[in-house]
C-alpha cells in the first residue's frame, strides 16, 4: 500500500491544488486512494478492511504527507468508522454495506467530544437531535456522520452526552471551511436546524464508549484490533506525527530540487545549492527528519509489540508518549518554515508545493491535541507529581494515589520500554 501511494505520488501532487480550490480532495484523487485501499486501513479484515497496525499506518500516511497533507489527514480521520463497531450490529451492517464501492471515508466525526455539542431529547424508539457540529473532516466525501449531543437523562434529570450517527439526508454541510491550510480536508461544519430522528440503535452514550471501544480488542482479525484502547489512541497521534514528517520530507525534496536550479538574489553563486548557508539549512533539516523518524517509528513499533504480546499501556504512559510525538510535529514545522525562508520569495507562489506544506503543517500544529505548550504543561505536572488537570488530553493520567513510581522517586525512565 505504501508503495502504491508512492507510485501514485506524481498525480496526487498535481491534483493537490485542485483539492484546495474545491475544499475537498479532487475526485480522481479520491478514486485513486479508494483503489489503493487507504480508507480501509482501520476497518476489520472480516468487513473488507486491512486493520493495519501502528507502524504500517504511519508508513502509508508518511508517504501521503510527502505529496498532499490533506490526503494524509483525510485518511487518518477515516478511522472514525471504527466507532460504528461499538454500536448495535445493525449499525455495522448499514455503515459497512458499501465498503467495496463507496469512494471516500465511510464515516466522519464532528464535535463528538468538544465543549459544545448538539441537543437531543428522548422519544419513543430513539432520539430527536439538532445542532451545529464543527470540524467534520471528510464530510463532503463520507457516507455517514457521527455527532455529539447533550440530553437530560429521563430517569435522573442529569445532563448527559451521547454520540449519534446521521445519514447524509439528515444534515447540511456548511460552507465555512475557508482556511489557510489543510483546505482539501473538507473539515466543514454540518448542521441540522430542525430536529432529526436518530433510532436508539444508532446512539451510544458517552459514558459507555470506553468499555465498548475496549471490547473491540481481539473481536476482529488484524493487528489494529489487538491494540488496547490507549494503544489505539497513541497510534492515531503517531499517524499525525508521521504526516508532519512526510510533509517535511516533501518540503526538503522540493527545496533541493529548486535550490539546484535557482541562482541566488545577491550572491555570486551559480545556484543557491552552492551557498554554504543553503547547505547548512539542508543538513540540519535532514537531521531533524531522521530524529523524528526514529522517535515515530520507535513508538509505532512499541504500540504494535505490546499489542502482539497482549500488554497494556499504563494510564500515565499516554501523556508522555503524546508529548514526544507533538514535539516532533513542532520540530518539523520549524524545519519547513526554515526551508521556505532559505529559498526565498519564489516559494510563495501557489504553484510551488513548498508554500502548501508551510500552510498545512501550521494548521496541523494548531489542532488542540497537538499544541505543544498545553501538552508540555500536562507532562510537567506529571514530572512534579501533581494532580492531573481535568482536561481531555489528561484523561489518560492516573489519579494522584496511583502516580507512577518515577514521579515520586526522581527517576525518569523513557515513556516506552524497549522490547526484550
Amino acid at each position: 500500500m505504501r508503495d502504491a501511494v508512492r507510485a501514485a505520488a506524481p498525480g496526487l501532487a498535481e491534483r493537490a491544488r485542485e483539492g484546495e480550490l474545491q475544499g475537498t480532495l479532487a475526485p480522481e484523487t479520491v478514486s485513486v486512494l479508494h483503489e489503493i485501499g487507504v480508507f480501509r486501513i482501520t476497518i476489520p479484515v472480516e468487513l473488507g478492511g486491512f486493520a493495519l497496525g501502528a507502524r504500517d499506518t504511519t508508513e502509508v500516511v508518511r508517504e501521503l504527507g510527502r505529496v498532499d497533507g490533506s490526503a494524509g489527514w483525510t485518511v487518518i480521520v477515516s478511522s472514525a468508522s471504527r466507532s460504528a463497531l461499538a454500536l448495535d450490529e445493525r449499525v455495522k451492517d448499514e455503515v459497512f454495506a458499501d465498503i467495496g464501492t463507496w469512494q471516500g471515508p465511510l464515516l466522519f466525526g464532528a464535535t463528538v467530544f468538544a465543549p459544545k455539542v448538539g441537543d437531543g431529547r428522548k422519544v419513543e424508539g430513539g432520539w430527536m437531535v439538532k445542532g451545529r457540529w464543527a470540524f467534520g473532516s471528510g464530510c463532503k466525501i463520507a457516507k455517514w456522520g457521527s455527532v455529539g449531543f447533550e440530553y437530560d437523562d429521563p430517569k435522573t434529570g442529569e445532563r448527559r452526552r451521547a454520540m449519534g450517527l446521521l445519514s447524509q439526508d439528515q444534515y447540511t454541510i456548511v460552507d465555512d471551511w475557508q482556511v489557510m491550510g489543510m483546505s482539501a480536508t473538507s473539515s466543514n461544519s454540518v448542521r441540522a436546524d430542525e430536529e432529526v430522528f436518530v433510532p436508539e440503535y444508532r446512539v451510544i452514550h458517552t459514558m459507555d464508549m470506553p468499555a465498548r471501544m475496549d471490547a473491540l480488542r481481539g473481536k476482529y482479525q488484524g493487528l489494529g484490533f489487538m491494540h488496547s484502547a490507549t494503544g489505539t489512541m497513541v497510534a492515531t497521534t503517531t499517524a499525525f506525527a508521521a504526516l508532519a514528517l512526510g510533509m517535511t520530507e516533501g518540503t526538503l525534496g522540493a527545496f533541493v530540487e529548486q535550490a539546484a536550479k535557482r541562482p541566488p538574489f545577491n550572491l555570486p553563486y551559480p545556484a543557491m545549492a552552492d551557498m554554504a548557508s543553503t547547505q547548512v539549512v539542508a543538513g540540519k533539516a535532514r537531521a531533524v527528519i531522521n530524529t523524528a523518524a526514529a522517535v515515530i517509528e520507535r513508538q509505532a513499533d512499541e504500540i504494535d509489540r505490546r499489542a502482539l504480546a497482549g500488554e497494556d499501556f499504563h494510564p500515565w504512559d499516554e501523556p508522555e508518549i503524546t508529548m514526544d510525538l507533538v514535539h516532533q510535529i513542532h520540530a518539523c514545522l520549524q524545519v519547513i518554515d526554515g526551508l521556505q525562508l532559505a529559498l526565498g520569495s519564489s516559494t510563495v507562489g501557489l504553484s510551488n508545493p513548498i508554500q502548501r506544506f508551510v500552510r498545512d503543517v501550521h494548521v496541523l500544529a494548531t489542532h488542540g491535541a497537538f499544541r505543544i505548550d498545553p501538552m508540555a504543561e500536562i507532562n510537567g505536572r506529571d514530572i512534579f507529581g501533581m494532580e492531573p488537570l481535568p482536561m481531555i488530553a489528561a484523561l489518560g493520567s492516573p489519579p494522584p494515589a496511583k502516580m507512577p513510581p518515577h514521579a515520586a522517586n526522581g527517576s525518569f525512565p523513557g515513556p516506552v520500554p524497549r522490547p526484550a
